[in-house]
């Protein structure tokens, strides 16, 4: 008489890699240590789909989310960094329209899909027209493309490993400048590669280089109307 074990599907001594039980701690590191507040448990953890990730949008419009490794997470932004990034798309729209039209800019809420499983949602982007089909915007929600420019403004969830991800995402998708800007630390990065950046101060200006020629804004723009820093105490007596 066949036993549970001959029927096709059976469970088995033989455990594959995706049979192991992972934990929440491993769930954690693998989507770069983002805080428990920021991963939703409906739908579970892994089978989310970017059908769940549309309703989600949909029915918490002041809410922001990712989809990663099937994965719902939420994407932290707040006012201050709402309004940087808005500065950075009227810049980078009047460059743009002086230039001739060159590409298209999105905001916070523009997915786009990444190595054909995840959606992840720039915080600005820039795209040259010929990058998109027919050099139309695309009528999909989540289109399968990656902009030219991609820019992430920090917010205090972030974590570096988080953005150490979604950098290597970008460029494995063809990005060819990202934008890391802190404004907290009234820093920036440019990437040019995930391993190739140069480290920019207030007193520095976010170049556009040959991906953008032309394109420039100084960081203290950026962070003119960010409130005063707290004075350091002086060391010693």
């Amino acid at each position: 008489m066949p036993t549970l074990l001959d029927e096709p599907g059976a469970v088995t001594d033989e455990l594959t890699a995706a049979d192991e039980p992972g934990t929440l701690a491993d769930l954690v590191r693998e989507l770069g240590g983002v805080p428990l507040s920021r991963i939703c448990r409906n739908p579970r953890p892994g089978v989310a789909t970017e059908a769940d990730l549309l309703r989600f949008l949909a029915g918490h419009p002041k809410r922001l989310f990712e989809l990663v490794d099937g994965t719902l997470v939420e994407k932290p932004m707040g006012y201050s960094e709402s309004s940087i990034g808005s500065v950075l798309v009227r810049r980078l729209g009047r460059w743009s329209d002086d230039a001739g039209d060159l590409g298209n800019i999105a905001g916070a809420d523009g997915t786009v899909r990444l190595l054909g499983r995840q959606v992840r949602m720039p915080d600005v982007s820039f795209t040259r027209w010929d990058r998109l089909p027919g050099g139309h915007l695309p009528a999909e929600p989540i289109p399968d493309f990656v902009a030219d420019l991609a820019v992430e403004v920090l917010s205090d969830s972030n974590t570096p490993a988080e953005i150490g991800i979604k950098l290597g995402e970008y460029f494995a998708c063809g990005a060819k400048l990202v934008w890391v800007i802190d404004p907290a630390a009234r820093t920036a990065r440019a990437y040019t590669a995930p391993q190739q950046w140069a480290d920019l101060t207030a007193a520095d200006t976010l170049d556009g280089a040959d991906v953008l020629a032309g394109f420039a804004v100084p960081l203290a723009d950026l962070f003119a109307r960010l409130p005063p820093e707290p004075k350091r105490k002086k060391k010693g007596g």
